[in-house]
């Protein structure tokens, strides 16, 4: 099909639309092929309309010309139990000139699991109208993957979210830089984030996501905090989510499990970088001798084509935990503690030593050996060895710099600066100049 211009009136609208489909399933995909060449070619839409909502949903849009080649767009649709049809429309904006085509609409996954004769094992679920049989991991995750719905009764509501009345008993943390932001439809900066939500399939859905724009910097992040759970036992605590990485600039999710509550926690999984406009579900297993709690982080690239969506968190063979997580607590480091010299003989020139109170030539101090038998006169030096691998950096700091130029006195700002680096840190790209791992470990 291809595009025929007619008139030169202001604003046109060429629509194209889909006969009508009853129903999708879960892993419902959409594929195309399409073309959009010319100088003024104007954008076009692809528009889910859902039997029952009034707006249609943006699905995907192309903007401006993409040079003389066939493209495949990909456009996730999802579990859609009401009947729906699509809309393909093109827009142009008074004066068109280009060439506007698509072809070869394929759907994949798009069927409900088949019926079953037998549906035996722990690791699956016997749906009840459907006699479809599909994996216990999909029971309770907010999605009707059976297609009666049955995979999703009698759950507990306490163990699931689905952002659409609210953060349910999620938390924003109080000690990160920004919070999430619950949010229907499409981010506010186009080309990132996602156009509709994970529980509707449809912008009527909610959903949380991280804004990356202005006055966001880069690394900043936003913490969510889970309920606490009881110790996992002898079952493995499973937790599910469906997140969205779409955009040049998106910087980093991770998830974390933490027992104490002024703590970051221990990491459990992290993802990097653009991966595409869908949403992508992720499962993983915990286990905990102690109460525990899960941090979603998100932290922002450094650019505002960043934003990261989250949406239908679900935790199976977990139990909620009544008490609080214990605290450490934290001395202030760098605060000075005033230090009682023992009884000694010692001149101003002379260094004591802290326990024994004998007296040595300063200049013995910090020298890379001991002569007090405590060794006081080697602690606050530089260190023999120094890895780098606590953020004291061993005393090793970038003074302001002065740079003599004539009789003028340049202030350097400092912004060439040494930073601490790991190789788990790396921002997509930076793999080429940065080195993966460090010398020590």
């Amino acid at each position: 099909m291809f595009i025929l211009k007619n008139s030169s009136s202001i604003s046109q609208v060429a629509q194209l639309q889909s006969p009508k489909f009853r129903q999708a399933g879960s892993n419902c995909t959409m594929y195309i092929w399409y073309y959009s060449y010319g100088q003024s070619v104007g954008a076009a839409e692809m528009q889910l309309l859902v039997d029952g909502l009034k707006e249609p949903t943006v699905l995907w849009r192309v903007y401006y010309n993409k040079g003389n080649q066939w493209l495949k767009a990909f456009i996730q649709l999802g579990r859609l139990s009401h009947p729906f049809q699509f809309s393909l429309n093109k827009i142009s904006l008074g004066f068109y000139d280009g060439i506007s085509a698509i072809d070869d609409i394929t759907f994949e996954n798009c069927a409900l699991p088949p019926p079953a004769s037998s549906c035996e094992g722990p690791n699956h679920f016997w749906c009840r109208d459907t006699k479809a049989c599909i994996q216990s991991l999909l029971v309770c995750d907010l999605v009707d993957d059976c297609g009666d719905g049955s995979d999703e009764d009698n759950c507990n509501p306490d163990l699931q979210c689905n952002f659409e009345n609210g953060l349910c008993n999620w938390e924003q943390d109080t000690e990160d830089d920004f919070d999430w932001i619950r949010i229907q439809g499409p981010t506010p900066t186009i080309n990132t984030g996602p156009l509709k939500d994970h529980t509707t399939g449809t912008d009527r859905g909610h959903y949380l996501y991280m804004e990356s724009s202005e006055p966001h910097k880069f690394e900043d992040k936003a913490v969510l905090l889970s309920p606490l759970f009881n110790p996992s036992g002898n079952r493995t605590c499973i937790f599910r989510f469906h997140y969205h990485m779409f955009g040049k600039q998106i910087y980093l999710l991770s998830v974390f499990k933490r027992t104490v509550s002024n703590t970051k926690g221990w990491l459990l999984w992290y993802k990097f970088g653009n991966q595409g406009n869908r949403w992508i579900r992720q499962t993983l297993y915990i286990s905990s001798s102690k109460p525990f709690q899960i941090l979603v982080k998100g932290t922002v690239g450094d650019g505002f084509t960043g934003d990261i969506g989250l949406d239908d968190t679900s935790f199976l063979n977990c139990t909620l935990y009544n008490g609080n997580l214990p605290t450490i607590s934290t001395t202030l480091a760098g605060t000075s503690v005033p230090v009682t010299l023992p009884m000694n003989n010692c001149t101003e020139n002379e260094f004591v030593c802290r326990t024994s109170g004998q007296c040595i030539q300063m200049i013995q101090r910090c020298d890379f050996r001991p002569d007090c038998s405590d060794k006081s006169d080697e602690s606050d030096c530089a260190m023999e060895v120094c890895n780098f691998e606590d953020n004291t950096q061993c005393g090793w700091y970038q003074p302001a710099l002065e740079h003599q130029s004539g009789n003028n006195s340049i202030c350097n700002t400092n912004i060439f600066k040494w930073g601490l680096g790991s190789g788990a840190n790396l921002y997509p790209g930076e793999e080429e100049h940065c080195p993966s791992t460090d010398h020590t470990t």
